[in-house]
């Protein structure tokens, strides 16, 4: 099986029972396995939590509880029992996100309360989480609300993903505020991340979501954030072909088994801003993966036709949505060993995801991309995918068809969360890759089904048709916050590049703001399994520098170093796939200049193939310069990054 544990080690600490006539114990000290994070956890006056890093109070007095069938469980707290444990053991993940091994070690605690439930705390060098264990009587229950008030000694900065609604692609910008400026009626997204000062950060995420809503965050107009969820859905509206809205909800938030472990709630902690791009807790507190057999599973680039608006030229053709066009996509790909192309919106007719346009013949297509060693992937809409689910995939495993990117849900209320389940498990079932656009959660999901290989649920490249919203300040925030839950398909690649002044949002010949390098470099910072070339084929054949780094560079990784980085500023990462060295820095808007320290690579010389901003790439964002060099372990390298700037380069043995 793969997947599996390789090294297990478990070690038990003394098990403390109370008996009746003793006095009850009501606080408790959790520490993670450095002695840096602390938990004290107190149950005399409800459950309440303090959590601290190096001895300092960074969220005092914290609150939990769960509302089941209009009874609070934590409001008043009595422990039965309590029980430590300690666990430490090496992973290796079927899709290597970041790393071919993940460590797994932290310090437990638990508490069996009077009431037939149980909190679980766990302190991790890389933060704490809890989550709540309900065993009771009915087989069914209502959960009409989850406490979850997370307090802040100050009026510290949270990067704050604002929503209008819990209708909603969560392709939020992470912007600065204060806490206290943040009214209980703002609702955000995940992560928050928050500047506990002292170059420490905070993320909060979640993790281990089924049958049961996504957790969203709002205001307290303190210095805090608290919990908030989508209600049940009870009736629905479908508008347009697409927008399923719900139009009438319950008062209650999930109905579930009344014997069950509910959502971990995640406090990532990060001593300094790298170290959230290489933490692992949402991934780590994930049902482990629920598919057998995982040698099908093939990460890898895919070419995109929707971004770049079926932009092909110097064929004989008309380029568009038709066979034509997509052999051609499949020759590109093809040539440069992609694996995978897209079919995005316009191959079937929309309300029937069986229905093919008569200007694509499906079976040719297939047949042509299998003699090509090629595979294709198709995107749906999600409630017309799920009207005929099973017949759908059918067909599609019938075409050879690799995997589908699932879009416009919008929605994470549990019967949502159950739909990314079912779709997951459906997939697997069939050996299909599933790429979820239209929402964030599925992110979280990915170590419990490994052939969801990519998510969305970020303001990714395809803003720049129609806005100047992604722009380098948003870049290079979202390795700190986004990428925190799991991977983003944000789509880089784009070869038309600009800088601020020249910059136009042009729908069907799209470019992106920044530098050509600024691009390259994404494939190295943004994590994405399943990571797309979004520009025209045409375009890349015109550049074959860069597909010398484009067609090479891999979408997992067996190491990853982060070189330096400052939220919302710059960030600078070194992953290795085998024995191959890749490195990525990025700036916002400010010209910046970066040393590249190579001490991360092993004894030896290594040929640097290195892409950086041309020496007029702050007017003409496209302006770069390759170079090929000798590097070691012993080499440092100043790299000037323009306005919007980048670096990348390729270290090979």
């Amino acid at each position: 099986m793969s997947g599996m544990l390789k090294k297990a080690l478990f070690v038990l600490l003394p098990i403390s029972l109370l008996s009746g006539g003793a006095k009850a114990q009501s606080s408790y000290d959790l520490r993670s396995p450095n002695n840096r994070v602390e938990i004290r956890i107190r149950t005399a006056n409800g459950i309440r939590y303090d959590v601290l890093l190096g001895g300092r109070a960074i969220l005092p007095d914290c609150t939990l509880s769960i509302d089941v069938d209009h009874k609070k469980l934590g409001a008043e707290a009595k422990v039965m029992k309590h029980k430590e444990s300690s666990h430490d053991q090496v992973l290796e993940p079927v899709v290597r996100q970041k790393f071919a091994k993940i460590r797994e070690n932290y310090k437990e605690l638990r508490l069996d309360m009077d009431g037939g439930y149980a909190v679980v705390f766990r302190a991790f060098n890389e933060g704490v989480a809890y989550r709540l264990e309900t065993s009771l009587p009915q087989a069914e229950v209502k959960i009409y609300g989850e406490e979850m008030n997370l307090n802040f000694p100050s009026n510290y900065v949270v990067y704050y993903p604002e929503e209008e609604s819990f209708f909603s692609h969560n392709e939020r910008k992470y912007l600065p505020r204060h806490l206290s400026a943040i009214e209980p009626a703002f609702i955000a997204t995940l992560p928050a991340v928050v500047d506990v000062e002292n170059g420490a950060k905070v993320a909060i995420a979640e993790s281990d979501v089924e049958e049961y809503p996504g957790l969203w965050l709002r205001g307290t107009s303190g210095n805090g954030l608290a919990a908030t969820f989508p209600p049940y859905p009870l009736k629905e509206k479908l508008e347009r072909d697409r927008d399923v809205r719900v139009v009438e909800s319950a008062d209650y938030i999930a109905v579930t088994k009344g014997t069950r472990t509910f959502p971990w709630r995640i406090i990532g902690i990060a001593e300094k801003d790298g170290d959230l791009l290489t933490n692992q807790l949402t991934w780590l507190l994930a049902k482990p993966s629920q598919v057998q057999e995982t040698s099908w599973i093939k990460p890898g680039k895919v070419a995109w036709d929707w971004w770049n608006d079926w932009n092909v030229y110097g064929v004989d053709f008309k380029a568009g949505v038709n066979t034509q066009t997509y052999k051609y996509y499949i020759d590109f790909a093809a040539k440069y060993g992609i694996p995978y192309i897209i079919l995005d919106e316009g191959w079937y007719k929309l309300g029937n995801v069986l229905d093919v346009v008569p200007e694509v013949n499906m079976e040719e297509l297939s047949a042509y991309a299998k003699e090509k060693n090629v595979r294709i992937i198709l995107w749906v809409i999600w409630n017309s995918l799920d009207d005929q689910l099973d017949k759908a995939l059918d067909q599609y495993a019938k075409w050879g068809v690799a995997g589908i990117k699932v879009d416009f849900m919008q929605r994470s209320d549990q019967k949502l969360i159950n739909y990314y389940h079912k779709v997951s498990r459906e997939t697997a079932r069939r050996k299909m890759l599933v790429d979820f656009h239209g929402d964030q959660k599925p992110a979280t999901m990915t170590r419990t089904w490994p052939n969801l290989i990519s998510t969305e649920g970020v303001r990714g490249m395809e803003w720049s048709k129609w806005s100047a919203e992604t722009d380098p300040d948003h870049d290079v925030t979202l390795p700190f916050t986004r990428m925190v839950l799991g991977p983003m398909d944000y789509t880089p690649g784009a070869m038309l590049n600009a800088q601020k002044s020249s910059f136009r949002a042009i729908g069907n010949r799209p470019m992106s703001q920044g530098t050509r390098c600024h691009q390259l470099a994404m494939y190295v910072v943004f994590e994405s399994p399943l990571q797309m070339l979004s520009d025209s084929p045409s375009n890349y054949l015109r550049e074959p520098e860069m597909m010398e780094f484009l067609a090479p560079v891999p979408t997992e990784w067996d190491e990853t170093k982060v070189l330096d980085g400052k939220i919302a500023q710059y960030v600078a990462v070194a992953r290795r796939n085998g024995k191959d060295w890749y490195v990525g820095a990025m700036s916002n808007w400010s010209p910046r200049e970066l040393e590249i320290d190579f001490s991360f690579l092993p004894e030896g010389n290594f040929t640097l193939q290195a892409y950086q901003d041309g020496v007029n790439a702050d007017r003409m964002g496209s302006d770069y310069k390759m170079s090929k060099t000798q590097v070691n372990r012993g080499t440092k390298l100043k790299v000037k990054l323009a306005p919007g700037g980048g670096w990348a380069a390729r270290i090979t043995p």
